[in-house]
């Protein structure tokens, strides 16, 4: 698929997904849903990287849905409960993207500069790790123009910021601009420019990339999976997931590259094959 709402490179095994309509905002139209679960289904199932970092060109990260895609892209059908029920499936649709940013085979950073506004919000709560620079602000845009947000920013913040914050935020619309942002927890670290968070995100990247893959995955996977559950289940759920992605291997090259004062070499994680794209018989024999 030729990206025309993204940019999108991998160097070093770091996968750099660029929103790249600044003219636009950035806003979030159709075409860039498809985009990004285009990009985000090869970089899960192909394990090609590492790490993914998710930024912008332009003077904001992103001013979140466009406005037009209600009235040409999506019908939102309120006049009977058939109607209605269909948002539902509407919404479960969108929500698969950012979803399946949550459940990468690596980690997620996101940074962010100007103004990350309604969708984008949602985009960066599903994110691991988020940056930010001084200009940037923080904005559940939705209640502005007489909506519910519906995208994962009402579920995913309050496990990462107060609830008095984040409840001021759903209420009012106001901005929360980059201080109170990592003040409440929403990013770990404030840039005075642009260039200096993506040059600190890069590095993030670049020192993940060099931990083995399966487990920093396993580390994603326990992350998530703890925030959602009781510690008692995590804690079963941890003692499974060590032995199914234990690799003893791993362990030794660690200790070897400590004793041998090198950097250690770590298998990545293998491509996925897919059961519907295999070939079978009836394939062969048409």
């Amino acid at each position: 698929m030729d990206l025309t709402c993204f940019r999108h490179e991998i160097t070093d095994r770091i996968a750099h997904l660029i929103l790249s309509r600044p003219d636009a905002m950035n806003t979030m139209s159709p075409r860039f849903w498809r985009e990004l679960e285009h990009v985000l289904d090869g970089l899960h199932r192909d394990a090609n990287a590492r790490v993914l970092l998710i930024s912008s060109i332009g003077k904001h990260f992103t001013a979140g849905m466009a406005l037009e895609t209600f009235g040409q892209g999506i019908a939102l059908d309120d006049a009977d409960a058939a109607g209605r029920a269909n948002i539902r499936e509407s919404l479960l649709d969108m929500l698969g993207a950012f979803n399946r940013i949550e459940a990468l085979r690596m980690p997620v950073i996101a940074a962010v500069q100007g103004g990350c506004i309604g969708g984008g919000l949602d985009m960066i709560a599903a994110c691991d790790i988020r940056y930010c620079t001084r200009d940037a602000f923080f904005c559940i845009q939705e209640i502005n123009i007489g909506m519910i947000a519906d995208l994962g920013s009402l579920q995913r913040l309050p496990k990462l910021m107060s609830a008095s914050a984040l409840r001021e935020l759903a209420y009012t619309g106001r901005r929360l601009p980059a201080d109170k942002a990592l003040q409440s927890g929403l990013v770990s670290e404030v840039f005075a420019t642009h260039d200096a968070m993506l040059e600190a995100a890069l590095a993030t990247a670049r020192e993940i990339a060099c931990k083995p893959p399966v487990a920093v995955w396993g580390s994603k996977l326990a992350l998530n999976y703890a925030r959602d559950h009781a510690v008692r289940d995590s804690l079963d759920q941890m003692a499974l997931l060590q032995a199914g992605l234990w690799q003893t291997s791993n362990v030794v090259e660690s200790m070897q590259a400590r004793n041998e004062k090198r950097a250690p070499r770590f298998d990545g994680l293998k491509p996925i094959e897919r059961f519907a794209d295999s070939t079978d018989e009836a394939d062969r024999d048409g």
